[in-house]
């Protein structure tokens, strides 16, 4: 895994861990839980309000996790009771072990009871499912996470929210929402993918006794700072041919703004010069608002770009180092067609986004047949249309959904969203997010721009991707506290902060 990646796992690959450390190195699996639990009881006890703490533990090694946490809470001198769903009888050999050393309060709780057990609690741990487990809750683990959610108090969730499919942030059923989690040996794919993300709360990973050295590939990469140092630099011989030319296709009548701001995202970006090729009864419209950008106006019908001009657009792209296609196209029938005779045509990495996806709607395959790297860059709408569902079902499938684009394409697919996905064959990358202020319009053009510079850089396309994905969220956390508030970024706020947030 490329070094600027935070491993993230699978359920298989914990398991296969959890196995080698107990199997091969040696490592009882009750010491290992023993560290879990105490890491758990000490979340625990940093939310804890007045009131027991009740861990709800379901009958497997999770159960033991949470037992472990309830002996380790009562040590403190916190009221304690641990709720068990299944009879004791039926708890796995290690949850059993603990089950015995735990000397406080147990209470084994029919389906319809927990909420009246679980009322008055200070904090509540979740200790019902681990990361095995996938699909919807049954009885009478339910109704257990929705008596959960509807308590008033702080949840930590051992090793994973349950309800959470570890392996993809699927949740099928019923989940619970936690305040924190507590991650054993790394983070799952489930904490950081949408929609388990959003029920995963403030994330903290513990090292439970697991050595180093493990084996099994990380199933993916939270995406850190040190992607951004890839980039190659201006030395002070270089011209602006050194750092690439972006042309960027796109712009019809209303639809203007997309262009200019891919364009001067950019440069703002590091590309040494960008063009815009748009229609040519509004090019005095972007002469006059992009200062540092040439224009090109190509004929076409009033307002728009017209498939008749595809071979002159591909000959003006002849000489660049990436083009950026889709920003504010539009989605007239022949709009499209220019789109895909683009795309075919365009020797240089490409960059689809917008109309540019819109155009190959249930065609991905069409784009399996370029030569040079290709980016798509889809919110969850987008690429429903490129794989021909509802957008509802790429937000529960989210993974799913990029794997699949990616390998019927070929390209590297950047699913956008707190979470964006870059999928691209077995590689797997993940944004931390947390940069809500990118939640207004343009932002994607922003994006679509800064891919597109560092693709003409130089940098290797999965590289560049996700180089571009991390400093736009930067840049979308950095306009937010440059002007003290989430909900008053614009778009063009971002690309003001693009060189702050492209340094290392």
């Amino acid at each position: 895994m490329e070094p600027w990646l935070i491993p993230v796992y699978d359920a298989a690959g914990m398991r296969a861990a959890d196995s080698w450390a107990i199997e091969d190195q040696g490592i009882p699996s009750l010491e290992l839980m023993e560290t879990a639990g105490a890491a758990v009881a000490e979340a625990a006890l940093q939310i804890a309000g007045p009131g027991p703490a009740r861990v709800v533990c379901g009958k497997g090694n999770n159960g033991g996790d949470g037992l472990v946490a309830a002996r380790h809470l009562a040590d403190t001198g916190h009221e304690v009771e641990a709720v068990l769903l299944w009879p004791r009888g039926e708890l796995s050999p290690d949850a059993s072990a603990n089950l015995a050393r735990f000397e406080g309060r147990v209470l084994e709780v029919g389906p319809g009871d927990l909420a009246g057990v679980l009322a008055g609690s200070g904090v509540i741990v979740d200790a019902i499912f681990g990361t095995g487990f996938s699909g919807a809750p049954r009885a009478p683990a339910d109704g257990a996470i929705e008596a959960i959610n509807r308590c008033e108090v702080g949840v930590v969730a051992a090793d994973i929210p349950s309800g959470v499919d570890a392996s993809s942030g699927e949740v099928a059923g019923a989940a619970v929402q936690a305040e924190i989690t507590v991650s054993f040996h790394a983070a799952k794919l489930g904490h950081w993918i949408a929609p388990g993300r959003a029920y995963t709360g403030d994330l903290r990973v513990a090292e439970i006794g697991i050595p180093a050295g493990a084996p099994g590939e990380p199933a993916a990469g939270v995406i850190g700072d040190e992607v951004l140092g890839l980039a190659p630099r201006r030395r002070p011989n270089s011209t602006k041919f050194d750092s690439g030319e972006v042309v960027v296709v796109g712009g019809s009548r209303g639809l203007t703004g997309a262009v200019c701001m891919a364009a001067e995202a950019a440069i703002r970006a590091g590309a040494g010069y960008a063009t815009v090729a748009v229609p040519a009864d509004l090019e005095p419209i972007f002469e006059s608002k992009l200062t540092e950008v040439m224009s090109r106006g190509f004929p076409g019908a009033e307002g728009r770009l017209a498939s008749a001009s595809a071979d002159a657009i591909l000959e003006a792209a002849g000489r660049a180092a990436a083009a950026v296609l889709g920003p504010g196209l539009g989605r007239d029938d022949d709009s499209l067609e220019l789109a895909r005779a683009v795309a075919r045509g365009v020797a240089a990495p490409l960059l689809i986004d917008a109309d540019g996806l819109n155009a190959h709607a249930e065609r991905l395959e069409l784009i399996a047949g370029r030569d040079a790297p290709t980016v798509l860059t889809p919110h969850g709408g987008e690429l429903g249309r490129l794989l021909g569902r509802d957008s509802g079902q790429v937000a529960e499938h989210r993974l799913a959904s990029a794997r699949e684009a990616a390998e019927r394409s070929g390209a590297i697919v950047v699913l956008k969203g707190d979470d964006t996905l870059i999928a691209a064959g077995k590689r797997l990358a993940i944004s931390a997010g947390g940069s809500p202020g990118l939640a207004t319009a343009g932002t994607g053009d922003v994006l679509s721009g800064t891919i597109g510079a560092l693709l003409a850089r130089g940098m290797e396309p999965f590289a560049a991707a996700c180089a571009g994905v991390h400093a736009h969220q930067r840049a979308g956390r950095i306009s937010a506290e440059r002007l003290g508030s989430v909900e008053s970024v614009v778009a063009t706020d971002v690309i003001a902060a693009l060189p702050a947030a492209l340094q290392a």
